[in-house]
């Protein structure tokens, strides 16, 4: 079949609930796709931050390759494998965390975290202990309890009523934070750079202030970084990139900038779907056997395959890496000599490039230049490559934005 065939065989039988670019991608290497015709595209989306290492590693073949050699694609979790055990060990060392919880993504992740937030609220307060603190612009997915602590009119009205129990505060600013807690707050949700929201980093004092918060109510702070996390700034964990310390947030000693739960999931396996709720021990103790659980979280051949990305982006040359392209990618936006171009910002290899233009055409125009983009709201172009991207691929990508700024 042709690109077209395919396209319309799509839009026959698929539920037509994404905008889809109007190619179709066949195969990639390193941070180029190639679609069905040959076409050649830098990636700057990555499936949206998930293709961390890129297409056709090496490595992650190996892993995958590895992982199907033991016949165990998948077993319940009513039994343990060594890759499960492995993986979360891992997570926990280079974290705040005591236990992990896998799961399928990071809507569920985050599901999971409001799940095991109340369970702590009932249990060291009281049946009202139940709400939830979110903030302005945040995105944490479009499950029901997630999407309630999604504040857009557009993904939330059509599917009233939604979870009760959340509200909302003023994004980078602990005055609004406060005026909104009271002993019935049982967690604070919030993504230490919100990506879908625009690409905007919390402040230092925001983020400490949060943590001051959440202890002096006894509620628990949550830090989503589904979309952040995972070496996407140049730190393993976003958050360890606020900490002074040489080691960072895993330093062993309580920093003002840990959580007690973090969510994460997009480039945990390199593409593969799974995601982690990690959490402190007096989490951990509140939940019980059966409290929760899922059907295909933690199995071994993803948590292999995860095992083998994790270990490989947490190293200390890698990340040192990715946040010297973020610099270079930032600093080679701002020399762009394009009135449409309001700010560029961002940590490491997660980007935004506010326009005084819609995005939406600046996109559409990347194709035709071979290149890969995709928005984060509706003026501003969020750039999350792979962060194997090469620094001669970065200056041909912001080069590349220039000329198509320059046509419009």
């Amino acid at each position: 079949m042709d690109a077209q065939q395919i396209i319309d065989l799509e839009h026959e039988h698929v539920l037509g609930v994404y905008g889809r670019a109007p190619f179709v991608l066949a195969r990639g290497q390193g941070s180029t796709l190639y679609d069905s015709d040959g076409r050649a595209y830098i990636d700057c989306v990555a499936g949206i931050a998930v293709n961390a290492l890129g297409y056709g590693d090496p490595g992650i073949e190996r892993a995958m390759a590895e992982g199907m050699g033991t016949g165990l694609l998948h077993v319940s979790n009513l039994y343990h494998t060594a890759p499960h055990a492995q993986l979360a060990q891992f997570l926990c060392e280079t974290s705040f965390a005591d236990r992990v919880h896998f799961c399928n993504s990071g809507a569920e992740a985050n599901e999971g975290a409001f799940k095991f937030a109340r369970r702590y609220g009932r249990t060291h307060g009281s049946d009202a202990k139940v709400n939830i603190l979110a903030f302005s612009n945040a995105f944490h997915g479009r499950t029901m309890g997630s999407l309630a602590a999604t504040p857009r009119p557009k993904y939330q009205d059509p599917f009233q009523p939604l979870m009760p129990g959340v509200r909302f505060a003023e994004f980078n600013d602990l005055a609004s934070a406060r005026s909104q807690m009271d002993a019935t707050v049982c967690a604070i949700i919030v993504e230490p750079i919100q990506g879908e929201g625009g690409i905007h980093a919390a402040t230092p004092a925001f983020l400490a202030g949060l943590r001051a918060l959440a202890d002096e109510f006894d509620a628990l702070l949550i830090y989503d970084e589904v979309q952040c996390g995972v070496g996407r700034t140049g730190h393993f964990w976003a958050h360890q990139g606020y900490c002074t310390k040489a080691e960072g947030c895993a330093c062993g000693s309580r920093c003002q900038y840990e959580p007690d739960i973090l969510t994460a999931a997009k480039p945990l396996a390199g593409g593969l779907p799974i995601g982690a709720i990690l959490v402190r021990q007096k989490v951990a103790e509140v939940m019980q056997k059966g409290d929760h659980g899922s059907t295909f979280a933690g199995g071994p051949f993803i948590t292999h395959v995860a095992h083998h990305v994790v270990q490989r982006v947490a190293e200390p040359a890698f990340l040192t890496a990715v946040e010297a392209k973020g610099q270079l990618l930032r600093d080679l936006l701002e020399e762009i000599n394009s009135p449409h171009i309001l700010a560029v910002r961002g940590k490491g290899l997660m980007v935004g490039v506010e326009l005084d233009i819609e995005a939406a055409p600046v996109v559409t125009k990347g194709y035709d230049h071979g290149l890969i983009l995709v928005n984060a709201g509706p003026n501003v172009l969020r750039l999350v490559p792979p962060l194997v991207i090469t620094e001669a691929e970065i200056q041909r990508v912001a080069a590349t934005i220039g000329e198509i700024l320059s046509e419009l």
